[in-house]
């Protein structure tokens, strides 16, 4: 295999640099070139080939585990470890994750609602519990504010809204989506952190109309909500740490393809099975 690294970077270091490197002798490797290419390397450079098809259609979000998992759902049959030996050969690797830094302030006064979801975030059934939250994505123009719902069931984006401003309407509009996609029964949890949008009186009284249970964080533990601080994480780590965004609009057409496109669609989550949250609810029935 380092001889097959040597001859995919040839073009880019020096032969005499990438032998030392690996620390293989330059005869060898010139050997290895007349020999005839063996069965399994043949094997290995088309695997090679899909896993690097399947690294950009991911975003380059996946390590060696999801990725022996894509791969396994589009019929290779091929272990873990074979997997992660070629992406290290390669140079294949995930896009780090960035530091979580909290951006929403509490209210200075005291919310009396309690935390009702207490980190319970294994739930058996779709529309039980919804978890809230926003955050907000730079541009050139300004900031673009992101507001979104996330079913706990499947992990799945089901309300989501964007401004310019971080006001209770954008979180109204967020739930507005999500409401109208799902219509939830009487009961349905709403978890969310103490930021002033969502400890609004508008936006409480709007949901206690629907018959919904109200669940708060405690005052700065972010842990609380881990579930939707997650997938903020997940978003600005595969999105928008990389990109920069000229104006809003870039930015919302962006993010609107990550939830829409990717996120929901066909992203792999290990929390479920190695699936995309719209898979799960699918194969669940639930859809």
């Amino acid at each position: 295999m380092k001889y097959v690294f040597i001859h995919a970077h040839r073009q880019e270091f020096r032969v005499t640099r990438l032998c030392d490197t690996l620390q293989v002798s330059r005869s060898g490797y010139y050997a290895w070139q007349r020999r005839p290419e063996s069965r399994r390397a043949q094997q290995n450079r088309a695997l090679l080939a899909q896993m690097q098809v399947l690294h950009q259609q991911t975003r380059e979000a996946y390590g060696a585990r999801k990725m022996w998992h894509l791969l396994k759902q589009h019929g290779h049959d091929c272990g873990r470890h074979r997997v992660a030996r070629l992406r290290r050969l390669a140079g294949m690797v995930a896009r780090r994750r960035r530091r979580f830094v909290r951006t929403i302030q509490a209210r200075p006064e005291k919310v009396s609602l309690p935390n009702q979801l207490n980190r319970e975030f294994t739930v058996a059934e779709k529309n039980r519990v919804w978890v809230a939250d926003l955050t907000y994505i730079p541009t050139r123009a300004g900031w673009l504010y992101l507001a979104v719902l996330v079913d706990l069931y499947s992990r799945r984006v089901i309300g989501w809204a964007m401004s310019e401003r971080q006001t209770t309407t954008l979180v109204v509009e967020a739930w507005r989506m999500a409401w109208a996609q799902r219509r939830p029964a009487v009961g349905l949890l709403h978890h969310s952190d103490r930021g002033n949008q969502y400890t609004a009186s508008l936006y409480r009284t709007m949901l206690t109309r629907r018959g919904v249970v109200l669940s708060l964080s405690r005052k700065g533990n972010c842990y609380d909500n881990a579930v939707v601080e997650s997938f903020f994480s997940t978003l600005k780590n595969e999105l928008t740490h990389e990109r920069s965004f000229q104006d809003r609009t870039e930015a919302r057409q962006a993010i609107f393809e990550y939830i829409e496109g990717f996120y929901n669609r066909t992203r792999l989550h290990q929390t479920l099975g190695y699936r995309s949250p719209e898979e799960f609810e699918r194969q669940a029935g639930d859809s």
